[in-house]
């Protein structure tokens, strides 16, 4: 059995737009609204926190809908390519009405950037559940971890695409000395590359030719199916694999919070405890990323050979590792050792994240793939929306050494309810004889 690798990639392209366009969102839309709109951090904090608030309803309902859709293209591609659009369209609007407001404000256009907003944010999750769910549409159960490691890194390199061609748009040596910043040219190259990634996908993707075929291989396959059908016909999920999944969700809530917790406030707690600028700062959480890129292949090929789950409790160790590292290195100066920390971090995230998707969908039957997806981004991106606070509370309330401690709780808490998860593994039968020597297309 094989990974189309090539496919595999040309399905990422989907993922690699999505993620070129939130590390934009996520790093200009905060400066316009204090910058241009001169909105306090409070008031922006909330609007920025509408995304992964939108998500925890729009990502399951939409994941849903496109299981039971019937259009010609197949079940995910409609999503992604109106989705697409109408996400290309709202977004050059963005920086249009924040140079008008600059050049003229009033309360219309404010209220009209906010509108546009809300209707971005919208339109991107009509189809991120979709996209997410073509990789485990098309790909054999015991190869989604694989799949998945590719996934995670087209994901990555939409991020390092947006990182490089900002650095040179927005220099320090372009942008020193001005009133106010342009992004159009950003949002307008970030537009193209989510167009030519969508025309890979639409082009070079046969979604109902790959779906056919993953529908013949489960037939052949009957073992794999963990769902049942009941004395009325139905189709259900066993108790003791509902178990699983419920301790599964609840991993995935608890180790999002303790990851979030620190990739959200760590640029914050360095500059407190250690007098460190954003930038100083942010290598630490680079140098993570960095580890995480380069772990994300190997990491796919390890889950096939030991199994998803005892790759994500090697990742739990190394993240449990890392944050009980900062605690005994945390002092009035920064250690030069927490770069190699944080790439224990990178690495031990990538051994999460890889093969946390392929679990839950492991569990439901192919007609069912978005609504589960939908099911890991509800319980994932709750975690997001309350780590910030209840992290930034006890920050406030005690002390910023709470922060890593913190971590290490939630951390523990999803070692312990991973100890429940009897279900979602799955590994690829170790080749012997000349078939070792067989290697991926």
């Amino acid at each position: 059995m094989k990974l189309d690798t090539k496919k595999t990639v040309q399905i990422g392209f989907a993922f690699l737009s999505i993620s070129a366009f939130w590390q934009m969102y996520n790093s200009v839309i905060p400066l316009v609204l204090t910058n241009t709109f001169h909105m306090n951090e409070t008031l922006s904090g909330v609007i920025m926190a509408m995304d992964n608030i939108l998500a925890l309803f729009l990502l399951p309902m939409f994941g849903g809908i496109s299981d039971r859709c019937k259009s010609k293209m197949g079940r995910r591609k409609p999503f992604i390519l109106f989705g697409t659009i109408a996400a290309v369209i709202l977004m050059l609007m963005l920086p249009l009405v924040d140079n008008s407001y600059y050049a003229n404000p009033s309360r219309t256009k404010l209220v009209l950037f906010v509108g546009i907003l809300g209707c971005l944010l919208v339109a991107m999750g009509t189809y991120r559940s979709p996209a997410v769910a073509l990789m485990p549409d098309v790909t054999p159960k015991p190869l989604r971890s694989k799949a998945n490691a590719i996934i995670n890194l087209m994901g990555a390199v939409g991020g390092i695409l947006y990182l490089v061609i900002t650095s040179v748009l927005y220099s320090s040596s372009r942008t020193e000395g001005e009133e106010h910043v342009d992004y159009f040219p950003l949002f307008l190259i970030v537009a193209g590359i989510m167009l030519v990634s969508l025309l890979i996908v639409m082009i070079t993707v046969n979604e109902v030719k790959l779906h056919r075929e993953m529908e013949a291989y489960e037939a052949q396959h009957p073992e794999e199916n963990l769902v049942e059908v009941d004395d009325s016909g139905n189709e259900e999920l066993p108790g003791d694999v509902k178990k699983s999944l419920a301790f599964l969700l609840i991993s995935i809530s608890l180790w999002f919070m303790a990851y979030n917790a620190v990739d959200t406030w760590f640029t914050t707690y360095a500059n407190a405890k250690w007098g460190m600028s954003l930038g100083s700062a942010t290598t630490c959480l680079t140098v993570g990323v960095a580890g995480a890129i380069v772990a994300y292949i190997p990491i796919g090929n390890i889950a096939g050979k030991i199994g998803r789950k005892k790759c994500i409790m090697i990742g739990l160790g190394f993240l449990l590792a890392a944050f009980v590292c900062c605690i005994a290195l945390v002092g009035d100066t920064f250690h030069p050792i927490l770069y190699v920390v944080f790439i224990l971090v990178g690495i031990g995230w990538a051994s999460i994240s890889v093969n946390s998707l392929p679990m839950v969908v492991e569990m439901c039957k192919g007609s069912d793939v978005g609504k589960f997806t939908g099911y890991y981004y509800t319980f994932s991106m709750a975690a997001q929306v309350a780590t910030p606070i209840i992290s930034g509370w006890l920050m406030n309330r005690f002390s910023y050494d709470t922060l890593f401690p913190y971590a290490v709780i939630f951390v523990i808490l999803a070692v312990i309810t991973m100890q429940f998860v009897k279900h979602g593994d799955n590994k690829v039968e170790v080749k012997k004889g000349l078939e070792a020597f067989d290697i991926d297309d």
